[in-house]
């Protein structure tokens, strides 16, 4: 019972706990401070731990340091108390020494300096300075948990580190132990407070088991390590949530300062953490305790005591033979097992069967529709590019950019005369789904662990196989979609051959080019050869151009010889025919002909010749006539008239 200082012969150093008050009270603080140091980098760690980096270390380091945090509060609240049965059972002057009139300043300033300290220290350790730095000292690693929530981590391998850090998580343990059972053995005439403290002292002492549970077991395949990792914090947080309550909540009671402190930083939540637990006798001694209500002379609690037992065995057998009834979505099926062995393949609705687990139902996709890479992915950031903005990384289809979803690929080649090889980045995408047979969803079950890896590794063995004897240009100059028929089919045959129960729907790829280190120099080669195959096309015409340049002269030149020929000959023909006309004249007419003929070239010749006819019979005798070729012109002042 706590003591009253006021009370009558009261003998406090007849009593152990104020005895020992003053080593309690050491030990106490030399505790806190060896396990608040490991709590503060704990913390430290948890908070400076990048938020990117989805490892089990984060929130590990947040629930260790929570549990050791809240332990460490818990010692300094009962060193408080043991503080104030110190001061109880030796106190301390309460006030200096007078100061003499004739002081120096020196020794005035001194004696304000005593004052001052003395002051502040009766400050700190009344109460409702105590309990307003429980109250804000617990909200640390209720922060700290929440910030660290996030139940959808993945499994992670750490290898030796998680071995180093469950060994020393298995030190801290064994000192935590002994610890515990230290303040377990302790006589409560001694230490009024160490069973409490024993049970908080379990809070950090099952949170480093599962800790160092997560840290041996962690498996990059394993996903329990990690969510027990984030739910451990849950049970320090709930610890440091009810100390910061009970803090604010004492700051409206008033206790007389003679009356013995109680122990502030207690935790319903650790008293729980023995066996059996009892929960409701917990409830009912705080009950009792704080507001003098005794519920054990009540009936009906007594009775709800006594058939909790026979009800609650028969809600959980109910409970547990309704786990036979089993529903399956609309769009869902289900694979129904009995004792292990697959007996029959449910479709929608609901379905009764043995409960768990002498029955079990396995869900199967109906139908769902899967698009996978040859090559595993990264988790790549939400695209978030809009109509007018820059395109995402994710649409360079460049020859000279890296793509994560490309896959390096060796084809047939010539290295001069020699046979070689080449090596290309190709982007194949394969759309599938479990088939909607029965068989292929068994098959699809039982058959293989991971579908998308047996599809990876199928797709990639035909892949090599298939273009191992292509060359790169016949690769890309086939058309896509023959080569997306041809590699689905051989794909849809081999896992048809492994049982698989996969159906490929349709076979996409969407880019086959060189390297990236070599896209340069193979534009660079196929430019030189279209512009050689350009100069070839182009001399060709230029000499073809020539070419029927000369066959046009020289069939304008034969063409124009022989109609010179044809002239001469039609005139050679011409006068032949006239000459053998003439001829055929002369026979007939004789001189008539020959006079006519004369005259006729006569008249042709004399045609625009200004002709005087003489007659050689004008004149008489021999006397010829005379003709004057004189021109007169008239005079040249005669006048016209």
């Amino acid at each position: 019972m706590p003591v009253d200082l006021n009370s009558d012969g009261l003998d406090l150093a007849a009593q152990p706990r104020f005895r020992l008050a003053a080593l309690q009270a050491r030990r106490l603080l030399i505790q806190a401070l060896a396990l608040g140091a490991p709590a503060l980098v704990a913390l430290a760690a948890a908070w400076v731990w990048p938020a990117a980096a989805d490892s089990l270390l984060a929130p590990l380091a947040a629930a260790v340091g929570a549990a050791l945090w809240v332990l460490a509060l818990g010692l300094l609240s009962a060193r408080s108390v043991a503080v104030w049965r110190r001061a109880a059972i030796a106190p301390l002057t309460a006030a200096a020494e007078p100061l003499p009139p004739d002081a120096t300043r020196y020794r005035r300033a001194l004696w304000k300096l005593r004052c001052a300290a003395r002051a502040l220290i009766r400050l700190l350790r009344s109460d409702g300075a105590r309990a307003l730095f429980l109250a804000l000292a617990a909200l640390l690693p209720l922060i700290t948990v929440i910030r660290c929530w996030n139940l959808a981590l993945p499994g992670a391998a750490l290898g030796q580190l998680g071995y180093a850090g469950g060994a020393a998580l298995l030190l801290m343990i064994f000192g935590l132990l002994v610890l515990e059972r230290w303040f377990a053995n302790l006589a409560a005439a001694e230490s009024p407070e160490a069973a409490r403290l024993a049970r908080l002292v379990r809070v950090p002492l099952l949170i480093l088991s599962l800790a160092a549970a997560c840290l041996f077991f962690s498996r990059a395949d394993s996903l329990w390590p990690a969510r027990l990792a984030v739910l451990a914090g849950l049970l320090p947080a709930a610890v440091a949530a009810e100390f910061a309550l009970r803090a604010l909540l004492s700051l409206f009671i008033r206790r007389p300062p003679t009356e013995e402190p109680r122990l502030l930083a207690d935790s319903y939540f650790a008293r729980q953490l023995q066996w059996p637990p009892r929960p409701l006798a917990n409830l009912q001694d705080e009950l009792q305790q704080r507001f003098g209500i005794d519920l054990r002379q009540n009936w009906a609690f007594g009775y709800m005591r006594r058939a909790l037992l026979p009800v609650l065995g028969a809600v959980l057998l109910v409970g547990w033979l309704m786990t036979g009834i089993r529903e399956i979505a609309i769009d869902g099926r289900g694979i129904y097992e009995r004792f292990g062995k697959p007996v029959e393949v449910l479709g929608p609705g609901l379905h009764a069967g043995l409960p768990w687990p002498f029955g079990r139902l396995r869900a199967v996709e109906n139908g769902s529709i899967h698009a996978i890479s040859t090559v595993i992915e990264d988790d790549e950031a939400p695209d978030t590019s809009s109509a007018e903005g820059l395109p995402p990384d994710s649409s360079n289809r460049l020859w000279d950019a890296a793509h994560e979803s490309e896959n390096g690929q060796v084809i047939a080649g010539l290295a001069g005369d020699r046979q070689s090889f080449q090596v290309i980045n190709m982007d194949v995408r394969f759309i599938y789904r479990i088939g909607l047979g029965d068989a292929a969803a068994m098959a699809a079950t039982y058959n293989s662990a991971d579908l998308p890896t047996l599809i990876r590794n199928t797709a990639g063995r035909v892949l090599v196989e298939d273009f191992a004897s292509r060359t790169l240009d016949g690769v890309l100059s086939e058309k896509r979609d023959a080569l997306a028929r041809d590699v689905g089919r051989r794909v849809q045959a081999d896992l048809d051959a492994l049982g698989s129960g996969v159906e490929i729907l349709a076979t996409l790829i969407e880019q086959i080019h060189p390297p990236s280190g070599a896209a340069n120099a193979y534009h660079g080669v196929q430019a030189s050869l279209i512009k050689a195959q350009a100069a070839i096309a182009r001399e060709r015409g230029r000499a073809a151009e020539e070419i029927n340049d000369a066959q046009l002269q020289a069939s304008i030149a034969t063409d124009k010889a022989n109609a010179i020929a044809r002239e001469a000959m039609s005139g050679a023909e011409a006068v032949q025919l006239r000459f053998a006309a003439e001829q055929s004249a002369y026979q007939a007419a004789g001189k008539a002909f020959v006079l006519e003929q004369y005259l006729g070239q006569l008249s042709s010749g004399l045609k625009d010749a200004k002709l005087v006819l003489l007659d050689h019979r004008i004149g008489s005798g021999a006397s010829a006539p005379t003709l004057d070729l004189r021109r007169y012109a008239p005079p040249a002042d005669t006048a016209m008239p």
